[in-house]
């Protein structure tokens, strides 16, 4: 059975990203695949427009990776991940994001040739949460677990909104911010950008 035939059985003939029927062509997930239907995606035109090569992503178009993520194919948890990535500048694209589980192999596999869509050159130093949204001064962020202040002898809670932030302009990982009256320094790694 030929890649293309195993993969309009797997899909029933559907774009394994929208789910629309027309203008099906399969699609190597790279960089690991060997062109057999586990890392191969079976997509529409309209998708391929928008992935390959990479152009800017209609946000709208791209909702339908709600449903399509949850499936239990490796190739299309990859490209969905990859997907969100590029798009977690917009709120809902974050949360799925945030609700995506890869296992180890797979999200290996998605970072592997995930593409950065990040404004800027080489030499600037880019500030980036949780999810990879892209941080600026004045932002304002949410704390995504609960953090020990040392010395200032209290714990910022997970949850936490932290307006106005600054950013450390030597270290992409350190953002400085104001919690219960204190300047502090957060890693990046530890908020997620607010809507």
């Amino acid at each position: 059975m030929s890649t293309e035939a195993a993969l309009r059985a797997r899909s029933e003939s559907k774009c394994e990203l929208c789910a629309a029927p027309d203008g099906l062509a399969v699609m190597e997930v790279a960089p690991d695949s060997d062109g057999g239907p586990d890392t191969c995606v079976l997509v529409c035109a309209t998708c391929r427009a928008q992935i390959d090569p990479p152009a800017p992503l209609d946000p709208h178009h791209w909702r339908c990776l709600g449903d399509s993520m949850w499936t239990p194919v490796a190739a299309v948890q990859v490209m969905a991940w990859r997907l969100l990535k590029r798009l977690s500048n917009e709120s809902w694209a974050a949360e799925l994001l945030d609700t995506l589980y890869l296992d180890d192999p797979t999200l290996a596999w998605a970072e592997a040739g995930a593409i950065d869509e990040q404004p800027g050159d080489g030499d600037t130093v880019r500030h980036l949460d949780s999810n990879g949204a892209l941080l600026a001064a004045g932002d304002t962020v949410t704390l995504i677990k609960d953090l020990n202040v040392k010395g200032a002898g209290f714990t910022a809670k997970r949850g936490t909104a932290v307006r106005g932030i600054s950013l450390v302009a030597d270290n992409p990982k350190q953002i400085e911010g104001r919690i219960n009256g204190q300047q502090i320094v957060i890693l990046t790694e530890f908020v997620r950008k607010s809507a």
